[in-house]
């Protein structure tokens, strides 16, 4: 994970650098210092929801910033052409913030087996707008739909009895218990083979918190799923909803981008979130084979 590394220089977006105030006039980021840090983080994963008050972005008074000259007009034709001008600058600037990255190349990783997504209440469609943002951004694939993965890669079932048995789960989970706000954002890449990695992938998310509610709910859709093969499962579940995916080896995804888009859409780390619908994929071969075979509603 990469909350642990140190970030020494923040370079902003320029359509940030011009608006922001943490900014001196020249438009020169101030460097990241123990005494003066542009962002800090204090999202601890023990907690249910992160402390917003210490994701800051700030100025500090004390600098000494070059005073402003100003403007001298000798006409109001001057003026008219300094008017057209920033006119034209606000246009253009606005056009290039409305680009959309060209496509990269799509998610080379096969994936296998029936899997099992929790798709979350969303505010104003936010986490959907999360999705479709980094897929314009970075020209990424984009992520079919917004979800918490519950249970992956199950090979014992055919489609048909697969989604007979999500027809049962409500019977026995009437409401998935609610996430709290969510503790973290991350990046960072997986490696197939490494603990815990069962693919190759870049990712972006938010990481959410999982309790004893939600820990009693995953056995039992495993119990439903699996029948009397259940054995239990391997440590606490790790809940997290992705909003791009990527190819490791030359990955456009960073931390920073998505820390500033999740200021900048506070909804996304300030809301607790129901889970209004389970459905079943099929997610044999690469993203862009995966199918939907079936959704349950909550609410």
């Amino acid at each position: 994970m990469l909350f642990g590394t140190q970030i020494s220089h923040l370079e902003l977006p320029l359509h940030l650098k011009a608006t922001t105030p943490y900014l001196n006039y020249n438009f020169e980021p101030i460097p990241f210092t123990s005494s003066n840090p542009i962002m800090k983080f204090n999202l601890n994963a023990a907690k249910s929801a992160p402390d917003l008050s210490s994701l800051s972005l700030y100025r500090d008074d004390t600098m000494d910033l070059p005073a402003l000259s100003p403007i001298e007009v000798s006409s109001d034709t001057e003026t008219d052409s300094i008017v057209d001008d920033l006119s034209f600058a606000s246009e253009h600037a606005q056009e290039n913030l409305k680009t959309v990255a060209p496509p990269r190349k799509p998610l080379q990783w096969e994936f296998y087996g029936l899997t099992l997504w929790l798709e979350l209440e969303e505010f104003e469609n936010d986490l959907t707008h999360a999705v479709q943002d980094a897929t314009d951004k970075y020209g990424v694939e984009r992520i079919p739909v917004s979800h918490t993965t519950a249970i992956y890669g199950m090979t014992h079932l055919t489609q048909q009895e697969a989604c007979a048995k999500l027809r049962t789960v409500r019977n026995q989970i009437p409401q998935w218990p609610r996430f709290s706000k969510p503790t973290g954002v991350v990046q960072d890449i997986a490696v197939c083979g490494r603990p815990g990695q069962v693919c190759s992938i870049a990712w972006a998310e938010l990481t959410l918190a999982t309790n004893p509610d939600h820990e009693a709910a995953l056995d039992t859709l495993y119990e439903i799923f699996f029948g009397d093969d259940f054995k239990g499962r391997d440590g606490p579940w790790k809940p997290h909803n992705s909003f791009a995916y990527d190819n490791p080896e030359d990955s456009v995804l960073n931390l920073v981008d998505a820390v500033i888009y999740c200021a900048e859409h506070p909804t996304l780390l300030g809301k607790e979130r129901r889970v209004k619908a389970m459905s079943l994929w099929n997610t044999h071969g690469k993203m862009g084979d995966w199918k939907c075979l079936d959704r349950i509603n909550f609410f």
